[in-house]
């Protein structure tokens, strides 16, 4: 398989992380498993003509464009044969900055993004199908999502953002107390605020970033046994981050060792 991470125009760094594509060129007919894994972060995937579609656990096909919100849990898909996926990652409240949406709508959820349309004109899915070099489809999807920022004008206060930026700055150890003091208003308003912007409560944004730390330092290998990184990450003990690892990456840390193939961050295939 063949990844690609590919930086955003400037225009869209506040907005969007990275594009990626992740390509499998062999027509074998065995069917390869994924894991989704929790990262904090909402994204959108195109699936390219002309080849395999992506299924769930129940063999429904997954759309040929979805865009997703928060997870809060692992969840598997596979594929059969030759494909090539387009990818989005954005930034963790681009749901409301960019799209204008709640983005506790879309939390463990997906939709059609031409579903969000009110034009009449080509509709997104149907330009990137028309369109077959990636460099040309990414200056389409640009394109698009500056044009969804200018259309829905949605500003994220900075309160919400600087709150993100020390939850993950410090791996979700950050007092949610003190940041909300610092927006100066109630739990209540803090709570709802950060759901509306983010998809996810401000606890459960953290224990994400939390496991997203220790999944981190396992990926670098930097530590000498695995106790180290429940130890290093704040996790009580070893069986607790044992218990959160499975919760929000589908198998524990030992298990992720043994049958990851890290090529996309969060979108990993099994192997046995």
């Amino acid at each position: 398989m063949h990844f690609q991470q590919i930086a955003p125009p400037d225009f869209l760094r506040e907005y969007v992380r990275y594009f990626w594509t992740l390509e499998n060129r062999d027509g074998d007919v065995v069917s390869r498993t994924f894991r989704t894994i929790a990262d904090g972060c909402p994204g959108l995937l195109f699936q390219q003509v002309g080849h395999a579609l992506f299924y769930d656990q129940t063999h429904e096909p997954w759309p040929r464009l979805l865009l997703y919100g928060q997870a809060t849990r692992s969840g598997e898909a596979y594929a059969q044969g030759s494909f090539r996926i387009l990818g989005v990652c954005f930034y963790s409240t681009a749901l409301t900055s960019v799209f204008g949406l709640d983005a506790d709508e879309l939390t463990d959820s997906c939709v059609d993004p031409d579903l969000l349309s009110t034009t009449q004109a080509a509709h997104l899915s149907e330009q990137l199908s028309n369109t077959p070099a990636l460099s040309d489809q990414i200056e389409l999807l640009s394109a698009y999502l500056l044009a969804k920022v200018r259309k829905n004008q949605v500003l994220v206060g900075d309160g919400i953002r600087h709150c993100l930026t020390q939850l993950m700055d410090s791996g979700g150890r950050a007092s949610l107390q003190n940041l909300q003091q610092r927006l100066g208003i109630s739990e209540r308003s803090f709570q709802r605020k950060f759901k509306q912007c983010v998809g996810l409560s401000p606890k459960l944004f953290a224990r994400i970033c939390q496991f997203q730390a220790s999944l981190q330092q396992l990926r670098n290998q930097r530590y000498d046994k695995l106790s180290d990184v429940a130890l290093e990450n704040d996790y009580a003990d070893q069986s607790h981050h044992i218990r959160t690892f499975k919760e929000f990456a589908g198998f524990s840390p030992y298990q992720y060792q043994k049958y990851a193939n890290g090529l996309v961050d969060n979108f990993t295939e099994l192997v046995r």
